[in-house]
């Protein structure tokens, strides 16, 4: 059984009860988390995004990680100023950051290693959970994207609060092993801290993508695990472990542009379209 809390608070990830904010029909924002690192969580972020824009969707990918893994696994330095740092801190628009992703209807906010100083900053100002809404709202009013997908850091610190606390829904990629069941946990808790909080009362656990799977016992276990505890929100697709996955960014490619036919490309383009299902 999965364990529910896993030793995360309320008071440990800085949640207070205050206004919510409106859905506006149409746009939706999109959290790709896991607390857990190594679980292909950028990995899904940039081949999810890339192969639903390849489906025709308008999709804007925006890198809340200060290691800039989604900026750079599309082709992008971060050595640039232009980052959602400024943002976060009300020095401008977020809307004035979106860059061309080089690929149709794929569009990019970038991050930058100056990202990691912005938890003190509004830590210090006490604006952490609700940064991110703020930075949201214009493009929520003004938004030709279909859906907005936030890459987030691995870890509950601010950032991922702030992005889960300005998100409709959450995706969770899982790696196939029992370790990653206890991220899990910790992702449903802190989603329903936030609900309960008011902070985002509508927001929902969209769905687990399970990654790196070999045909083991193990992954299979795992798999079997998460179905019988939460049958309506695992996805029928698993993406392979593969190394054209994790030499793809190397190249500043999605997996999809690096082995076109490869079983992890074909897997992401079946997660798109149980994605878009599931959306309907």
């Amino acid at each position: 059984m999965i364990a529910q809390g896993s030793g995360v608070d309320q008071q440990n990830i800085g949640l207070k009860k205050v206004g919510g904010f409106c859905r506006i029909p149409g746009v939706k924002v999109i959290a790709i988390a896991n607390q857990k690192g190594g679980v292909g969580k950028t990995s899904t972020a940039v081949n999810l995004a890339a192969a639903l824009a390849a489906r025709g969707k308008d999709v804007l990918l925006i890198d809340v990680d200060s290691q800039a893994n989604a900026s750079s696994a599309l082709g992008f330095s971060v050595a640039g100023e232009q980052s959602l740092y400024q943002a976060l801190i009300g020095n401008c628009r977020l809307e004035d950051l979106i860059i061309s992703a080089n690929r149709r209807h794929l569009s990019l906010v970038p991050s930058h290693m100056d990202l990691s100083g912005v938890e003190v900053e509004l830590t210090q100002g006490g604006e952490h959970t609700s940064c991110m809404q703020r930075a949201l709202a214009g493009l929520r009013e003004n938004s030709a994207f279909d859906y907005v997908f936030l890459d987030t850091p691995p870890s509950l610190g601010v950032l991922m609060t702030a992005s889960l606390c300005a998100s409709d829904e959450v995706l969770t990629p899982m790696q196939c092993e029992f370790l990653s069941l206890e991220g899990l946990s910790k992702i449903l808790f802190v989603i329903e801290q936030i609900r309960d909080s008011g902070i985002q009362p509508s927001i929902i656990h969209e769905g687990i993508l399970m990654t790196m799977y070999n045909n083991t016992n193990l992954a299979n276990q795992v798999i079997d695990q998460v179905q019988e505890n939460l049958p309506d929100k695992i996805y029928e697709t698993v993406i392979p472990r593969s190394v054209r996955v994790a030499e793809a960014p190397s190249f500043g490619r999605t997996v999809l542009e690096h082995d076109p036919e490869g079983t992890a490309a074909w897997a992401y383009k079946n997660a798109a379209k149980e994605f878009l299902r599931r959306h309907r």
